[in-house]
């Protein structure tokens, strides 16, 4: 079984906006589980502390870096000089440089980073487990999904999957790319900036630190062009809605502490929590206001015998998709146990690849209607299923401390 990798993305202008130990359990951190069915790329610095640069702030004289002044302290405290970061210091990933505790995040918006070419040419992330590795959960894990063929989301996305999107970030293998989702605020009513995703999306887990320039995009190539159409594809056509800049992530303790790059070390634990500000203003408006949705999360779901139907949407990369349209299965999702000690996961079939990583899976929930549940995690190598973990205590630990965090700004 494999994790869903993140992709690698090319330089492109930033798109303007239109309209099991004991550990804390909120921690800020992204990680990246690569089972091959849902991976993103890996590119983000830094763990949780205060929040990253602000897109509201001025330029400041970086010459197209943007600083709010509650973050200067922290990257000066890291060493972190700005005109060197923005002209290629980020693409140092020396073990001892590399941020990785919680209160460590930082993601300075370095503006026209991602243009259309940098973002269409990010790669699905990669992380591969062996099915033997389940060999001894059999007891535990409902059997093999049959492999359900992921469908193609009709264009506009804007109307037929509004909240889902992708997250772009660097890491030391290149720029990588995962799916992603706008969830609400219950600080900011109407008027969210938050965004679910997987751990490994943001932060590598045991052996690494955060992955760096963060960006989310709503409704990625929201008219559904093929890939060879995106070639001269401008600003507005690739991210519509704008580029998001992730100005804090947090992510379980446990995918900090235990994730790894193969063999689902700390799938169970594999959720995270952006809160994105627009790269180029955004009139005022929130990323809920600008995309006009935002889903509620679940965190008391149905149990897996209990849930009848989930729907997972994503942007698959590795082959055979190239990580450009929008695709989503629907089915009755089993249980996967990876060991007896850690919550069992949801699963289900399909055959979306890397780069799905991070993607909503949404079904009915305990009020009735539509919400957030899981996320893309992992998968296998051939790929015909997908697994996400159970949203319990320590999701929504991370998810309330995010809003919080931002409640009084």
């Amino acid at each position: 079984m494999r994790s869903i990798r993140p992709s690698s993305v090319t330089r492109r202008r930033g798109a303007r906006p239109r309209g099991a130990f004991p550990v804390p359990a909120a921690v800020a951190v992204a990680s990246a589980l690569l089972l091959t069915a849902t991976a993103c790329e890996p590119g983000g610095a830094g763990a949780g502390g205060e929040p990253a640069a602000s897109a509201s702030a001025a330029d400041d004289g970086h010459g197209g870096i943007r600083i709010p002044d509650h973050i200067k302290d922290r990257l000066a405290e890291h060493g972190i000089d700005v005109g060197k970061w923005r002209d290629g210091a980020w693409r140092n990933w020396k073990r001892d440089d590399w941020l990785r505790e919680a209160q460590d995040f930082v993601n300075p918006i370095i503006e026209d980073l991602w243009n259309p070419g940098r973002m269409r040419d990010a790669e699905e992330p990669g992380r591969e487990v062996d099915a033997g590795d389940l060999s001894g959960d059999r007891g535990v894990s409902d059997p093999e999904p049959a492999p359900v063929r992921a469908r193609p989301v009709p264009p506009a996305y804007h109307e037929n999957a509004a909240t889902a999107g992708k997250v772009f970030f660097d890491s030391p293998g290149g720029s990588k790319v995962c799916s992603a989702t706008v969830v609400r605020d219950p600080a900011r009513p109407g008027r969210s900036n938050l965004v679910w995703t997987a751990g490994h999306c943001v932060h590598a887990g045991r052996k690494g630190g955060w992955y760096r320039n963060i960006a989310f995009v709503p409704s990625y190539n929201d008219a559904a062009r093929p890939g060879g159409e995106l070639r001269g594809a401008t600003e507005e056509q690739i991210a519509p809605y704008g580029v998001w800049w992730g100005d804090w992530a947090q992510t379980s303790a446990q995918w900090i502490e235990q994730g790894g790059a193969t063999g689902g070390e700390g799938a169970p634990y594999d959720f995270a929590v952006l809160h994105v500000t627009p790269e180029e203003g955004a009139g005022g408006r929130s990323l809920e206001e600008t995309v006009g949705a935002a889903l509620p999360v679940d965190f008391a779901a149905p149990a897996v015998r209990r849930m009848r139907s989930v729907t997972v949407t994503g942007y698959p990369a590795a082959a055979p998709y190239d990580g450009q349209t929008m695709y989503r299965c629907q089915g009755r999702p089993g249980r996967l146990s990876l060991r007896a000690s850690d919550p069992t996961m949801y699963r289900v079939g399909c055959t979306m690849t890397g780069g799905s990583s991070g993607g909503g899976w949404v079904a009915t929930g305990s009020g009735g209607r539509p919400a957030l549940v899981s996320n893309t995690s992992i998968g296998p190598e051939a790929a015909g299923w997908l697994a996400g973990p159970r949203l319990g205590e320590e999701a929504e630990s991370v998810y309330r401390a995010v809003s919080e965090k931002f409640a009084g700004r």
